[in-house]
């Protein structure tokens, strides 16, 4: 008869300590991968139809977007730059799923290729760029 008690008390104690390890589990959750979002849109705000084939002196437009998944307020630098030339530079500081839109407008230069280039660092490190893209435009 005690044996069975002793059993049974055992049974309970595993049940209860994993009733409660579910509950944490549940309540909380290992973060997922921790990353930033760093991606360009047109000028109605979709990735598609970038504006690529311009005609000199053509303004165009482009939407920066930056959202955070670093599950930490984090602060960032945005560079937009064409060859040696800073066409833009902007920090933002943005709390855990916080999205920033950054509008840019540029004008194209003389006839030939371009590359713009969006950089973005994730400060206080502006040594290594932390996110990368670019754009080619074609000058007519």
């Amino acid at each position: 008869m005690n044996i069975d008690r002793t059993i049974a008390t055992v049974i309970v104690i595993i049940l209860i300590i994993g009733t409660i390890g579910i509950f944490n589990i549940t309540l909380n959750p290992t973060p997922s991968e921790k990353f930033t979002e760093f991606f360009i849109l047109d000028g109605d705000g979709k990735a598609i139809n970038y504006p690529t084939n311009l005609s000199v002196g053509e303004p165009a437009n482009l939407t920066v977007c930056v959202v955070n998944h670093e599950y930490k307020t984090t602060s960032y630098l945005i560079k937009i730059t064409q060859g040696n030339q800073i066409l833009k530079e902007e920090n933002i500081t943005l709390n855990n799923d916080d999205k920033k839109e950054i509008p840019f407008e540029f004008t194209a230069g003389s006839a030939g290729e371009e590359k713009l280039e969006f950089k973005l660092y994730k400060l206080p490190d502006t040594e290594n760029v932390y996110r990368y893209l670019y754009l080619q435009i074609y000058v007519t």
